[in-house]
């Protein structure tokens, strides 16, 4: 049996188009969304965009939800649970989708900063399958949470192609 190239099934026209709109889509988003936050935060957009009202609101309103109801939930901006509320009694069952995010990447740990042969060097945790020599010759960025006295207060990120700050998001 001879095996085609997946490349065939998409002739010229509109269903290769497609493709190319959905790579540059995605290609964009993973420019754009580096860690868990920012994927979450547009996540959270986009959910807000298809009709999707935040459960928060909804609480802090007393609104009782019914059927039909599109519902987002933030998990301090890492997570996301979206929900469509169904017509049936919760005790008849629920269809449930779980995904995650997972975005490769270096952590600092909580006080990274010390001292060796008169360098100063940060101490860090690695993520998503990554190995400690993939990021020698790497240029990488710094995308991050501030707290100051136990509380959120912003995220940011320096551009690793500018070399620039972008301003802190509070």
């Amino acid at each position: 049996m001879e095996k085609k190239n997946a490349w065939e099934k998409y002739p010229e026209g509109t269903k290769r188009q497609d493709v190319f709109t959905f790579a540059e889509e995605y290609r964009k988003f993973i420019s754009s969304c580096k860690t868990e936050r920012e994927c979450a935060g547009e996540f959270y957009r986009k959910a807000k965009e298809a009709g999707f009202a935040d459960l928060s609101e909804k609480i802090a309103q007393n609104t009782k939800l019914k059927a039909g109801d599109r519902i987002v939930a933030n998990n301090m901006g890492k997570g996301l649970a979206l929900f469509v509320i169904g017509e049936k009694d919760i005790e008849e069952g629920m269809n449930i989708l779980g995904a995650h995010i997972d975005s490769p990447r270096m952590d600092l740990k909580q006080v990274p900063l010390y001292e060796d042969t008169e360098m100063a060097l940060l101490d860090t945790h690695y993520y998503g399958g990554v190995k400690k020599y993939q990021w020698v010759t790497l240029p990488l960025a710094l995308h991050g949470v501030i707290c100051k006295k136990r509380r959120y207060n912003g995220y940011g990120q320096y551009r690793r192609k500018t070399g620039r700050s972008c301003f802190w998001r509070e």
